[in-house]
């Protein structure tokens, strides 16, 4: 390879880590975190001392990746506290999210189930905690967390969207849920939603569909649109595409008809509301 590749690709490299944290050290942080809130640890924490060791190690462990970042110590360790502060408001509403899916889930036997086999509860319980680094306005740590989430679980909820309280994923393979998306609360979604933004929207608007109340979203189904508006109370049948608003109370369905290829017409429309 020439000299003068060599010495552009180890400048790009070497700008590149400016900025910017170690990837697998906040993989590491974000698992820990979670095993720390959730998972049983016989043995290993004997007292509620260990615990406060351990959550202190951890505030440690995040401000090292958040001076990464943003190359200000001081300011790195206000970040981390402030996050921590938050953390038992984060963990009673993941409680609520798992609520949801023990409550709505027939296959779901216990609480405990939900939090330890069920990739929606891992998806939710890290972007819940991505977003507060969000609205604390550190760039690229949180989507780090994100999309180790993704690819643990297939499901891309990205850190800056706003969901509310008992928040259910089923299955969840395949969903987007994109920066601008607004979700209320009890919003249920099913594996392969897209809840995305038009091609060519601006990315300083709001491009992404806000979902209201107890809605839910069924199989396959994409949203696309910063002005799409999905009314409380609705369903949303699986395989429909939205670009439009709808009011509360719909049932929008995608009619599936046999026909030959001969009598169809791709001008007709193939979604529905009532």
């Amino acid at each position: 390879m020439s000299e003068l590749f060599l010495k552009k690709l180890f400048d790009q490299k070497k700008n590149g880590l400016a900025h910017f944290p170690d990837k697998e050290l906040a993989e590491e942080f974000i698992n820990q975190l979670f095993n720390l809130l959730f998972i049983p640890s016989v043995g290993r924490q004997s007292s509620v001392k260990d615990l406060e060791k351990e959550f202190e190690s951890l505030k440690s462990h995040l401000s090292s990746l958040v001076y990464d970042v943003i190359q200000n110590g001081e300011k790195a360790q206000e970040i981390s506290s402030a996050f921590f502060g938050k953390i038992p408001a984060i963990y009673d509403m993941l409680l609520k999210d798992g609520e949801a899916i023990l409550k709505f889930d027939p296959a779901a036997k216990s609480l405990q189930e939900v939090i330890v086999a069920y990739p929606g509860f891992y998806a939710i319980a890290v972007y819940r905690l991505s977003h507060e680094l969000w609205q604390q306005d550190v760039n690229v740590l949180p989507r780090l967390f994100t999309e180790h989430a993704h690819s643990k679980t297939g499901i891309d909820i990205h850190p800056g969207a706003r969901i509310g309280e008992y928040f259910f994923i089923d299955h969840g393979t395949g969903i987007v849920i994109g920066e601008t998306t607004v979700i209320g609360n009890n919003v249920k979604i099913y594996q392969g939603v897209t809840i995305g933004a038009l091609n060519g929207s601006n990315p300083k608007t709001k491009r992404h569909p806000t979902i209201e109340d107890n809605v839910i979203i069924y199989s396959g189904t994409t949203i696309v649109g910063g002005e799409t508006v999905i009314g409380r109370d609705s369903v949303i049948g699986g395989n429909v595409w939205l670009t439009y608003s709808i009011p509360p109370a719909s049932v929008v369905y995608h009619q599936s008809e046999l026909d030959s290829k001969e009598n169809f017409s791709f001008a007709q429309s193939a979604d529905y509301f009532i």
